[in-house]
């Protein structure tokens, strides 16, 4: 009887601490371009796309290289492994999810926020009747 108890307590103990182990490797902080580049950790950071810098998709890489700048105003250039996100070219914010190396960003998943067409300007909520 008391070896099945040790045998179901051990087994509970390792799902937690595998449970707190995957929990802390996919819990992304927010932060900008200046602490992603003293961290060695993966980090998001939000910003938007400098559109008077080059963004090109690489063939020969399969890699998508664009400007973006951070929320703190500071620029770096952003190497993304795999295709350009659709509708890039309208969205109003970016987020990027990876690690700053060897003086760019390297993401692992882009995010683009684009505007609503649902969504009404003050203006016009004000003349719309019922």
């Amino acid at each position: 009887m008391k070896l099945k108890i040790i045998i179901g307590a051990v087994v509970i103990i390792v799902f937690i601490i595998f449970g707190a182990y995957s929990f802390l490797r996919s819990n992304v902080e927010y932060t900008d371009f200046d602490h992603a580049k003293m961290t060695s950790k993966k980090v998001q950071v939000k910003g938007s796309w400098l559109q008077e810098q080059k963004a090109e998709y690489l063939a020969s890489t399969n890699q998508f290289v664009f400007y973006m700048v951070d929320d703190s105003r500071t620029p770096m250039k952003v190497v993304f492994d795999g295709a350009k996100p659709n509708n890039f070219e309208l969205a109003t914010s970016i987020v990027v999810k990876g690690r700053c190396q060897d003086g760019y960003f390297h993401a692992t998943e882009i995010l683009t926020k684009c505007p609503s067409k649902y969504e009404a300007t003050g203006s016009e909520v004000k003349q719309s009747s019922y």
